[in-house]
């Protein structure tokens, strides 16, 4: 192996080590936030910020536009080129604002006409204000693969959004003690950023730099405005077709789950994106590369995936008593959708390093009109209910969209082997051994449910088992990636 390949491994090592701690640590943080004020709070109070969040999640994306994946994917961007984004950023983001702070009625109107949601929208919004001052610092880390910085800022905002959510849920704020836990964390990680990267933009702008982004940013931006449209329409419809109540069951089931997800996604874009571009123009490396990441997603993936879906009901009457049972079933459906998601995003980092973004946009086109199609069938059917379970409708809305998931992915890897220099049978190859593992492991931990009634002894001892049988089973197996990962964690560098 030469020098440059075994110093890419150690600093896409680094990455990866400071991305998995970044979100470790968020995770935690958040988990216990989540916990308490899903104690305290009830279904309505989620339920309307998830309202807000449907609105929220367009503006950022348009805050963005698709400028985060372009810094990444270019070589070398210069300090204009930062400064350009930083301040483009900023002026999309107040403008933004501006227009959503006035339209604030039309959206509680788009809600059954629940007035709570004006105040609520017009304040919380700002938090993507605040997001828009953080995204240039955290791309200049990333593209550094130095992503300390960054994970000690996004503990940092969550420990100070934590305190602020759970004294104002604890004081009777309701929603509220959300809205404002919200902000606070966004202060905070960007507060952070900026004391501690010692970088300053230039008090200037470039309509050339801005322009040289949008071969790979406009492409992106689709993309992702097809991604979040999708994402985020479900609660749309399920707040307005079944009240706010079924959404705020749906809302506790999406976060719960995309805690997992949207962790192993971002872990796999700022760690591999880097590296993939940095040996875009050799083939042959490149297909080991993507061979690497397929198997060491899939050793992370599946486990986290299926392992946390048979334990899903001991884990919720555990951290929340009875009071979310009706988000189980949609927390389970959520996360096998959610295997493909991770998958989907696994491969459009090498379609990207590659810069061939027309195919990420094409790709994503099927997969979201699909999803629609779908979508529209369930529509008549999102407010049943049937023997009092008020959520049978989203059920049905959410077995579409795995079906709709799974066909994506598959003509995903058929598109996508082929630009990384392999074959479709090498692609599943990478995967299938963890995937069978898992399903075998997932078989036992069913049958400890059946013997063991309480929740407490049920959840660690399907903790236990999960991990002695999947370790175990790898070490047997003489898995390399289990070794790599195990020898990564005792501080030695991979080679």
């Amino acid at each position: 192996m030469s020098g440059l390949e075994t110093g890419l491994k150690i600093r896409t090592a680094g990455a990866v080590k400071w991305n998995v701690i970044d979100k470790v640590s968020q995770q935690l943080l958040y988990a216990v936030t989540g916990i308490v004020l899903a104690r305290l709070l009830d279904q309505e109070d989620f339920g309307l910020i998830g309202a807000v969040l449907v609105f929220q999640a367009f503006a950022s994306l348009f805050v963005d536009s698709g400028f985060s994946y372009a810094l990444i994917q270019r070589k070398s961007p210069t300090r204009l080129d930062y400064s350009t984004v930083l301040w483009f950023n900023l002026g999309v983001a107040t403008s933004i604002y501006a227009i959503l702070f006035f339209s604030a009625p039309l959206i509680a109107d788009c809600f059954q006409g629940d007035r709570r949601i004006i105040p609520i929208s017009r304040v919380m919004f700002l938090g993507f204000i605040l997001n828009a001052t953080a995204i240039v610092q955290t791309n200049r880390l990333m593209k550094k693969m130095d992503v300390r910085m960054v994970a000690v800022s996004n503990a940092v905002g969550l420990f100070a959004g934590a305190v602020v959510g759970i004294w104002l849920a604890v004081a009777g704020y309701g929603a509220w003690a959300i809205v404002w836990q919200t902000l606070a964390l966004n202060f905070t990680k960007s507060l952070v950023l900026w004391l501690t990267s010692g970088w300053l933009p230039l008090m200037r702008f470039s309509w050339r730099s801005l322009k040289s982004f949008f071969a790979v940013g406009s492409g992106m931006m689709v993309s992702s405005f097809l991604n979040v449209l999708f994402q985020n329409i479900y609660s749309f419809f399920i707040g307005n077709r079944a009240g706010l109540a079924p959404l705020g069951y749906y809302t506790q089931a999406d976060k719960w789950s995309k805690m997992g997800i949207s962790s192993l996604s971002q872990v796999l874009t700022s760690s591999f994106l880097p590296a993939l571009s940095a040996v875009q123009d050799d083939p042959g490396r490149f297909a080991r590369v993507t061979s690497k990441m397929n198997r060491f997603t899939s050793y992370l993936l599946f486990p986290a995936m299926g392992f946390l879906a048979v334990m899903a009901t001991p884990v919720f009457h555990c951290l929340f008593g009875e009071k979310w049972d009706a988000s189980i079933v949609l927390f389970q459906l959520l996360l096998a959708r959610g295997i493909f998601t991770v998958l989907t995003s696994l491969y459009n980092n090498y379609v990207i390093a590659l810069a061939r973004t027309r195919l990420v946009v094409a790709m994503e086109v099927l997969r979201d009109g699909a999803a629609l199609l779908l979508l529209f069938a369930a529509l008549p059917f999102i407010s049943m209910e049937r023997g009092g379970d008020v959520v049978y409708g989203i059920k049905l809305l959410l077995a579409g969209q795995i079906l709709a998931s799974a066909i994506s992915w598959g003509v995903m890897v058929v598109k996508t082997a082929p630009v990384s220099g392999r074959s479709v049978g090498s692609f599943l190859a990478d995967s299938l051994p963890y995937l069978c593992e898992t399903l075998l492991i997932m078989a036992v931990l069913w049958g400890e449910s059946l013997l063991i009634s309480d929740c407490w002894k049920l959840l660690v001892c399907q903790g236990v088992t999960c991990i002695a049988l999947y370790v175990g089973i790898n070490a047997l197996l003489n898995s390399v990636i289990q070794r790599e990962v195990f020898a990564f964690l005792r501080g030695k560098k991979l080679e």
